[in-house]
């Protein structure tokens, strides 16, 4: 058999191919240091808050793979009114568990050494399995479609809760608060850009491959959440922050600050926002899609434009060495007022993408300036509590705003805008006249 010659076309393609996937490996291997040596600078290696980022970077990653292969099976193939009632039904019953079980979470996990770890783990875990049992569904077009997506929807919230317990106690000397939750979220937006084309490769083959790529993402996630540092368990010396209304709690526990509550409230307004908007405008550009645009190209108008938005809050909150919380609270909720009004008054193509991007850009300025005064205001011993109860708050304004958005009627297209013009004001008025009668104070974020 003669031996390949080497200076042959075939043997000069296959030449620059290798040249090129070792050049592709060498650039990964490359940002993958740089990536590693970025999350561990500043102590937060020697921390643990390092293998909290690496976390976060892969649940990301997970729900942004799942989120593509959903786009076109959840609401693109299923008839639009059995879509409604289904999702309508399992993400009312998503709000019981924030609700009722969520307070209890962090007193039970007390009572367990790895309680903690554990809790976050399985949130990855569950993700794991209800993406192998889509991947199912979706070729099969199983009943199950519905409650493993809201499932999915479910944990993904629910470890929200969990890893905002988790990070004050894991901070470095010298780190704020603010600091590392801006760490974890810019690690969180590097994970969907990095993830995204992958998953959109992977939808080539068929919406199961993204769901199977999905669940490797999790397994990555669970591994990574049961290798925290064992400190993510400790409560030792910890209190509760006691919402009003509540009178009994551990002991040091203390009442929630008039600033924090009024953070916490305006926070709601861009949170129910958010669910609103994503769940409305899904079924809304599907039934009444604008002249010209196609149903994709317009939601992925309005998602991207909130991703956009979201990465521009991060970006502008991380990089602020200073910042007045009260103000920038009340700011992002009569901007959110205004671009409704917006939307409402010219409904259209452009009113879509600024919905989107301000919703974002608002919902990422209100947590960091609650971070912010959480980290002013609340006791040390006490912030690993309030993160956890705000989060279960803001989790479920998120929930009530997505299934107030499927209630709406979907015809015209702007009574939906129109009732949310009227709840975000109300809620803008009920916030403000609670307001603590106190000049706002700057807070140093440490960045």
């Amino acid at each position: 058999m003669a031996a390949p010659n080497p200076d042959s076309p075939t043997a000069e393609r296959g030449g620059t191919v290798s040249r090129g996937f070792g050049a592709f490996r060498r650039a990964g291997a490359f940002t993958m240091r740089q990536a590693r040596r970025a999350s561990e600078a500043q102590g937060a290696g020697e921390s643990g808050l390092s293998r909290l980022i690496h976390m976060h970077f892969f649940n990301t990653a997970g729900d942004a793979a799942v989120a593509i292969s959903l786009a076109g099976t959840l609401f693109f193939t299923v008839p639009s009114g059995e879509a409604r009632g289904q999702v309508a039904l399992f993400l009312g019953l998503t709000m019981l568990p924030f609700a009722i079980v969520a307070p209890l979470i962090g007193p039970f996990l007390d009572r367990f050494a790895h309680g903690r770890r554990w809790a976050i783990g399985a949130t990855m875990a569950i993700r794991a399995f209800l993406c192998w049992v889509l991947a199912g569904a979706v070729i099969t077009e199983s009943n199950l479609l519905f409650p493993a997506a809201l499932g999915v929807l479910v944990a993904s919230k629910a470890y929200g809760v969990t890893r905002a317990a988790a990070v004050p106690r894991l901070l470095p000397q010298e780190f704020t608060l603010v600091k590392a939750n801006g760490r974890v979220s810019l690690s969180g937006i590097v994970g969907v850009a990095v993830s995204a084309p992958i998953a959109g490769l992977a939808s080539l083959a068929g919406p199961e491959w993204v769901l199977r790529y999905a669940f490797l993402l999790f397994v990555a996630a669970t591994i990574a959440a049961i290798r925290l540092p064992s400190r993510v368990d400790s409560s030792e010396g910890e209190g509760d922050l006691l919402l009003r209304g509540e009178d009994k709690g551990r002991t040091g526990s203390v009442r929630i600050p008039p600033a924090v509550a009024y953070a916490l409230r305006a926070n709601c307004g861009p949170r129910w926002m958010s669910g609103f908007l994503i769940m409305f405008m899904a079924f809304q550009l599907r039934e009444n899609p604008i002249d010209g645009w196609s149903v994709e190209l317009l939601t992925a108008l309005v998602v991207g434009g909130a991703a956009s938005g979201n990465f521009l809050g991060v970006v502008l909150a991380s990089g602020l060495k200073k910042i007045k919380p009260a103000i920038t609270v009340s700011a992002v909720l009569v901007a959110d007022v205004t671009v409704v009004v917006f939307g409402f008054l010219f409904y259209g193509v452009l009113a879509l993408a600024l919905l989107g991007l301000v919703a974002g850009l608002g919902q990422a300025l209100a947590k960091f300036s609650l971070d912010a005064t959480i980290q002013r205001d609340v006791p040390h011993r006490v912030q690993a509590s309030a993160f956890a109860r705000s989060d279960t708050t803001l989790q479920l304004a998120w929930v009530i705003g997505g299934f107030t958005g499927i209630a709406m009627p979907l015809d015209p297209p702007r009574l939906g805008l129109g009732v949310a013009v009227v709840v975000l004001a109300a809620w803008s008025v009920f916030a403000f006249t609670r307001r603590p009668q106190r000049a706002p104070r700057t807070v140093q974020t440490g960045n």
